[in-house]
């Protein structure tokens, strides 16, 4: 009897994890499906006329011009596209068969029934990523809430096309876009710098070169050099009000130097000078959008948790490092971390990499929405980085206060 009831609850359990794994699949395969579709409809001229009037209802604060024009928009868009996704996800359950794919059929079902109540009964407050109102949090990175949307419809309308979980722009590299907006870059006559802006170039943005050698910085179209250098950090303050992006990338490397001078120099560069940009950033990000718009990126470095053989280098960027997951805690604004490897520079002329490598390895990370950009060829900082990150965050967030 008992050996009977056993088997049982063995089957019982396989047989679960079993409905939930087909559940799992199905939702994923509707989110893609969902989202795919949304991109055709920038892509493809015929799907853009209906989809267009989706973009066309909403003000830049998300509130609808007129609720007969967004009812209008529910039955162009929401409910065809709501419509096309339960056809699709009801066919790969009929034709696989496996009880658990129904479940994606029920989730395709909740994006008809909100959008028949939008259409029908002008429930406005059922679209929830259409809220009208202040962006009052950072887009999140696991899921798509109202100001990761409302990039989609005011910063990039070829980007930002996910609906629920943002699977589909990390795989597009649209869950970030830098098209026409304005980076501003220190240490940007250093081979990272200048490896950085000419893939920002590329991507349409517009860079303000910061560096202690102006002319280093080549002439072109879309780059502007500004003469800075460590300590001046509060003349800056009017150009970072304008400024979408700031990646703090200058820094020093003393090498194997341990004199009180190569300290206070280690630590003023590459840890205060920092700390104190990113809190005058932190200061320009004001207004209904800034939230959506604004980004810090900095460069932390490996040596967060590898050797650099350069001990002050690694305690500098170390304290650097602690700083800003102290300070994500409470940011007004997005925040990355490069976490780099070696690459041939002026600081380390040994380099493994190149600093075109680099510059294209942050972006392609970046554009996929990773807060922590790691770009190594050092296997164990995949490793070991996410574990020191998470526990120091989770330290900091008991033992501290906002």
């Amino acid at each position: 009897m008992g050996a009977g009831l056993q088997i049982n609850w063995v089957v019982a359990m396989y047989a679960g994890v079993q409905f939930a794994a087909w559940g799992f699949l199905s939702i994923l395969i509707a989110e893609v499906v969902r989202d795919s579709y949304h991109a055709a409809c920038h892509q493809v001229k015929w799907l853009s006329k209906w989809h267009n009037k989706h973009h066309q209802v909403y003000k830049r604060d998300l509130s609808i011009i007129s609720l007969e024009a967004y009812k209008d928009s529910q039955l162009y868009h929401d409910i065809v596209e709501s419509i096309l996704l339960l056809i699709v996800i009801s066919a790969i359950a009929i034709i696989f068969r496996p009880v658990g794919l129904w479940l994606g059929v029920l989730y395709a079902a909740t994006f008809l029934y909100g959008a028949s109540l939008r259409y029908f009964l002008g429930k406005v407050e059922t679209d929830y990523t259409h809220r009208p109102g202040a962006l009052d949090v950072i887009p999140s990175v696991w899921w798509v809430n109202r100001t990761y949307h409302w990039r989609h419809h005011f910063d990039d309308v070829n980007a930002y096309y996910s609906g629920v979980f943002p699977l589909v722009d990390k795989v597009l590299g649209t869950a970030l876009s830098v098209k026409g907006k304005t980076v501003a870059l220190t240490g940007a006559s250093g081979s990272l710098g200048q490896a950085l802006t000419t893939e920002l170039i590329a991507k349409n943005a517009k860079v303000i070169a910061l560096t202690t050698n102006p002319e280093n910085i080549v002439e072109q179209p879309r780059v502007k050099a500004l003469a800075w250098e460590s300590g001046q950090e509060s003349e800056l303050l009017e150009h970072l009000r304008k400024v979408d992006i700031l990646i703090i990338n200058h820094g020093v490397n003393v090498y194997g130097s341990r004199s009180g001078s190569d300290i206070d120099k280690s630590f003023e560069v590459n840890t205060f000078s920092a700390v104190r940009l990113m809190d005058l950033f932190f200061s320009t990000v004001t207004g209904a959008d800034a939230k959506a718009t604004k980004e810090i990126w900095i460069n932390t470095s490996e040596a967060e948790v590898s050797p650099a053989l350069s001990p002050l280098y690694e305690l500098s960027k170390r304290t650097l490092g602690n700083i800003i997951t102290l300070k994500r805690l409470d940011s007004p604004c997005t925040v990355r971390k490069l976490i780099l490897g070696p690459f041939k520079s002026q600081l380390n002329p040994y380099g493994v990499m190149s600093a075109k490598q680099v510059a294209k390895g942050i972006l392609f990370l970046a554009r996929r929405d990773f807060r922590n950009v790691i770009v190594t060829v050092n296997p164990l900082t995949y490793i070991f980085f996410p574990i020191k990150e998470f526990s120091t965050w989770l330290y900091y967030r008991i033992f501290s206060k906002g």
